[in-house]
This record gives structure tokens, sequence and C-alpha cells, in this order.
């Protein structure tokens, strides 16, 4: 299981949240957090979808039951930041895959929303905790991702790989890996 820290500390955190939006305040009720978790998909999406919350040890808490077939989860604790997400049936079984470090179900092709945007601390390793030795977190716009699509042609452009992606036009995130999945900016 993926070890996620209670607190991170130190001056790189500090920089990344001033970043990432320091008048951001997590959501700390469960009123607070179904509301940010809805945020992360259009209207008509995150109004009736299942909101599940994840803790900083990767424990899942149901917060409210959808009537669609869409599953949200407010702003992640262990990350600077607003970056809550949404994802279809299929796009949370790869979530789900993600967070117990097992095989995403293949042949499950799935989508997800993150219109808050996010920080990342790799686009290279799925399981970084924080980001390498100098580098900053990676904060991405609002944008729509694509799970679990198969291995990637020997020549898609590598310009769109790498530790430091080009977030204004769509990216490879965590190629060569199991969670690889596209990430396309939405503004």
């Amino acid at each position: 299981m993926r070890k996620l820290p209670i607190l991170v500390l130190g001056s790189l955190v500090i920089g990344s949240l001033q970043a990432a939006g320091a008048d951001f305040v997590p959501p700390k009720t469960d009123a607070e957090k179904i509301a940010n978790a809805a945020s992360a998909a259009p209207a008509a999406v995150g109004r009736d979808a299942t909101v599940i919350d994840i803790d900083d040890k990767g424990n899942l808490r149901t917060l409210r039951k959808g009537t669609n077939s869409w599953i949200c989860n407010p702003d992640v604790p262990w990350s600077p930041g607003n970056d809550p997400a949404c994802a279809d049936e299929n796009g949370w079984a790869w979530t789900l895959a993600y967070l117990k470090q097992q095989q995403p179900p293949a042949g499950k092709i799935g989508f997800g929303y993150m219109l808050q945007g996010g920080a990342d601390p790799s686009n290279t390793d799925p399981f970084a905790m924080e980001p390498s030795h100098g580098m900053p977190w990676i904060i991405t716009p609002p944008h729509v991702m694509i799970y679990n699509y198969g291995q990637l042609p020997p020549d898609y452009p590598q310009v769109l790989l790498g530790e430091k992606p080009d977030t204004s036009k769509p990216w490879i995130m965590w190629a060569g890996t199991p969670y690889a999945h596209s990430m396309i900016p939405v503004q």
C-alpha cells in the first residue's frame, strides 16, 4: 500500500503552495468535501456523482452515494493546492488500482476530469510523494484525463514526455508505467 505523509513541511512545499494558489483552504467538513469533489467535473456530472474521500493513508470513505456512474474525490491531503478529481467507472477502477499499487484492469479505457487543476510531484514516478531534489511541484491547469489506453506507439512524440512537461498542451503522465495516462488541458 502506498505510504502517504501525514504532514509535509519545508520551504519547497511552502513555495509550491504559493505557486498553486495561496488562497486555497482545503475542505474540512463532509459538506465542504462534497462541494469540492463535485467542482472537479462539469456541474451535470459532479452534482449527481458518488463522492469518496481519500485520507492521508489512502483509506476510502463514501461521503455521498450518487445517482450517475461517476465517482469524485475531494482535494487529496498529500499534495499542495486544490486537486479534486472525477472519473467514470473505468477511470475509478484505474484510480483504485493506482492507490493500491496494483495493475490497472485490462481493456477498460477510462475518462476523468480535474477542472480545478492539480499538483504532482513527478511526471515520471507514479509513487513519488514529493518532487526530486531541486524540482518544483508540477502545477497543472484544469484538464481531462484518458486512463488505461494501452502502450504508446514507439513513434509517439517524445516532446510530450519527461519530468518537466509543458502543461499548456497535452502530455503523457507516468509514461512507461502501467499508470500512464493522457493529460489534456481544457483552458
